[in-house]
């Protein structure tokens, strides 16, 4: 799967080993930053730049991280064509992809533990829409 991943200063941790997993597994990974946790950055620019790389096509799914999952969550669903869930743990990851569709993970780095973060980003990734009954609550998100 081709996946796209980004996340803010406070994210980096947790987004270069999620990355490092995700390569690992043999997905290809587009990481669009940022590269030094070092230097404070604005999350909504590393949100919108995931967004557009899913919503243009260039990956199948994509991965944001910053302190809370909040505010980069607000930013990439600012994109047209972006359906990013913050969750929280295994299941509220099964539900976004079961339910509605989601194409974006957010997850928040200063909340949630690592192994808590690889087995929500596993179940998002393995989980299929469902179809039915929620694709037409899907359409109506525009």
């Amino acid at each position: 799967m081709r996946i796209a991943i980004a996340s803010d200063h406070a994210g980096f941790p947790l987004k270069a080993l999620l990355a490092s997993d995700l390569r690992a597994e043999g997905h290809a990974v587009e990481d669009l930053g940022t590269a030094d946790p070092d230097r404070s950055v604005d999350y909504p620019d590393y949100g919108r730049a995931c967004a557009e790389a899913v919503a243009a096509g260039r990956a199948e799914m994509g991965v944001v991280v910053c302190g809370s999952g909040i505010g980069i969550s607000i930013a990439a669903n600012r994109v047209p064509g972006a359906r990013c869930a913050l969750v929280h743990d295994h299941l509220s990851a099964r539900l976004a992809r079961e339910h509605n569709d989601a194409n974006m993970i957010a997850l928040g780095a200063r909340l949630m533990g690592v192994e808590t973060a690889r087995n929500a980003l596993a179940t998002f990734l393995a989980t299929p829409f469902a179809g039915g009954r929620h694709a037409d609550r899907v359409r109506k998100l525009g």
